[in-house]
C-alpha cells in the first residue's frame, strides 16, 4: 500500500473529509489530496501532525502505508491479519469516540 492509499482509507475509517483533515492538522486540502495521491512526499513531522489528527498511532500507520519490500520476513497472511486488526482497532476507537460526545 502506499502512503496515500494509507491516508485516504485511514481518513475514511475515520469518517474525517479532507477539509475536516485540514483544519486538524493545519495543512491545506490542496496539500493532503496531493499526499491522497501519492503527489508529495511527507516528511516525518508532517506524518506525525496527520496521525495526530487522525488519533492514529504513527507506528500503525507506518505499518499500513507499508509495501510488501518493505515487510519482509512477514509472510502475506500475516500482513494481511496485522492490517485488518489495525482497521478494525481503529473503526472501535471511532465509535468509542461518537459514543462519547
Amino acid at each position: 500500500m502506499s502512503f496515500g492509499t494509507a491516508l485516504k482509507m485511514c481518513r475514511n475509517q475515520k469518517g474525517i473529509s479532507q477539509t475536516e483533515l485540514s483544519h486538524l492538522s493545519g495543512y491545506s486540502t490542496s496539500y493532503l489530496s496531493l499526499l491522497e495521491k501519492d503527489k508529495r512526499d511527507p516528511n516525518l513531522s508532517t506524518i506525525e501532525k496527520i496521525c495526530a489528527a487522525l488519533n492514529i498511532p504513527v507506528s500503525i500507520f507506518i505499518f499500513l502505508a507499508s509495501n510488501k519490500n518493505d515487510l519482509k520476513g512477514i509472510s502475506d497472511e500475516l500482513a494481511k491479519q496485522l492490517s485488518l486488526t489495525a482497521l478494525q482497532l481503529m473503526e472501535a476507537d471511532s465509535a468509542n469516540a461518537n459514543l462519547s460526545t
